[in-house]
């Protein structure tokens, strides 16, 4: 059941939930039911807030911003923790103050002033809090809309949610939840802070340094069933596995394997993991995957080899698709090489070398990679080399880059009359 908590008018765009769905589309986590908004439930949000107020749970709290800024600095010059004083909160025998003219209200709960709340959670056992800890939480603000502390509450409750598991930055939401909970008589869903994913330094991830939109893994090159099989990963594992799909971790999972402990960011265990998917992956998905990436850089792949031909070729040897797109390049357009490689591979003596096997190479009757292969030894025997002599020259003239797979392979795919046309432009 897909919920979009878009209460934050200001934070919550079009934009943002959009950025929400394509994530969740790129992944593949599909849902059942939704997306429901929250913005649309907002009359039943005021229903249940009216029926606090009715039942004595909640009040209206009259403070300006000024008003709260002023007390909490009061309670800090005296080392207390700063919080609200609950100047607004009926209680028997209390005169309240005038209700100033012109102010509209936030809504406040009424926390339970004594005892304490607690829950056995999932993940990190049982946790506790004194009530007097905790504040009076708002839950509506002065323009009437809810708040996303509140919202959750009465969608867990309407929705029929038996277990909330989120990121144990929210430890400290919860016992407010049950609180609200237990005022409405609903019933509580179990609860699980999952350990928070810190970056290589060990520090939360920031926007600012770390990639963490989605969408940004995909612009990385990065195969969505390897973000999932990765981070199902940190504070969790079933035996030694490493490499897994989804259909997998859901029949394996349990939170009680899952640590409370937060885990790091492994860059390099990442992008590995990534290359045994892309290894794993169909050749003409990812053919179509770097089909953008390739055209974005002046690429036509009408014009050469069946580019999931090219692709089974590379895949082993990358990480991440980016790279891959680059690898391919050079089936469709020689690179130019480096100065370095030009210097140390292409003296004259190469060169009429590579003239000589570019005769045996149009002489061939049956261009594969097995008759190419066939040629190099016999070459190499006669003109008394090695075949790293044959080999690298023959990749910078024909592809531009001293790093291909097997050159007999990559000449195949490239194709006769093209590898024919390259050495004569690079001998002339």
């Amino acid at each position: 059941m897909l919920r979009i908590e878009d209460t934050d008018l200001e934070r919550s765009t079009p934009e943002s939930v959009k950025a929400i769905l394509d994530g969740i589309n790129w992944v593949g986590l599909d849902y059942d039911e939704g997306p429901f908004y929250q913005t649309q439930r907002f009359d039943r949000y005021k229903e249940v807030i009216q029926q606090l107020l009715d039942s004595g749970h909640a009040y209206r709290c009259y403070c300006s911003k000024e008003e709260l800024e002023t007390m909490r600095a009061e309670q800090e010059a005296r080392g207390e923790k700063p919080r609200y004083d609950r100047r607004w909160r009926p209680e028997e025998g209390k005169v309240l103050p005038a209700v100033p003219e012109g102010v509209e209200p936030v809504i406040r709960f009424k926390t339970p002033l004594t005892g304490s709340v607690g829950w056995d959670d999932a993940v990190k056992g049982h946790i506790e809090f004194q009530n007097e800890e905790l504040d009076d939480l708002i839950i509506a603000r002065p323009d009437g809309s809810p708040t996303y502390n509140f919202c959750v509450v009465i969608d867990d409750w309407d929705m029929n949610i038996t277990h909330v598991i989120r990121g144990d930055d929210h430890v400290n939401n919860t016992p407010r939840q049950i609180n609200i909970l237990k005022a409405l008589g609903a019933p509580l869903p179990v609860y699980g802070h999952l350990p928070m994913i810190l970056n290589e330094d060990g520090h939360k991830m920031s926007k600012r340094r770390d990639a963490v939109s989605v969408v940004e893994y995909a612009d990385k090159g990065i195969l969505p069933e390897a973000l999932l099989n990765y981070l199902a990963r940190p504070g969790w594992g079933h035996g030694d596995d490493e490499f897994f799909t989804m259909e997998q971790f859901v029949e394996w999972f349990s939170l009680e394997a899952v640590s409370p402990s937060a885990s790091r960011f492994n860059q390099e265990k990442f992008l590995w993991l990534n290359a045994q998917h892309i290894k794993a992956a169909d050749n003409q998905r990812l053919a179509e995957l770097i089909t953008p990436r390739l055209q974005n850089n002046g690429i036509d792949i009408t014009q050469g080899p069946v580019l999931s031909d090219v692709v089974a070729l590379l895949k082993d040897r990358v990480q991440e698709l980016n790279t891959l797109a680059q690898e391919a390049d050079y089936f469709y357009r020689k690179r130019q090489p480096a100065a370095a490689d030009v210097e140390k591979h292409l003296s004259d003596d190469s060169k009429a070398r590579m003239a000589r096997f570019a005769e045996q190479l149009q002489a061939l009757t049956e261009w594969t990679a097995e008759s190419i292969h066939d040629l190099f030894k016999p070459f190499c025997t006669a003109e008394g080399i090695k075949m790293g002599l044959l080999g690298m020259p023959l990749r910078v003239l024909v592809c531009g880059t001293t790093h291909t797979p097997s050159v007999d392979a990559v000449l195949a795919l490239i194709g006769k009359d093209e590898v024919l046309r390259r050495l004569r432009e690079a001998l002339a």
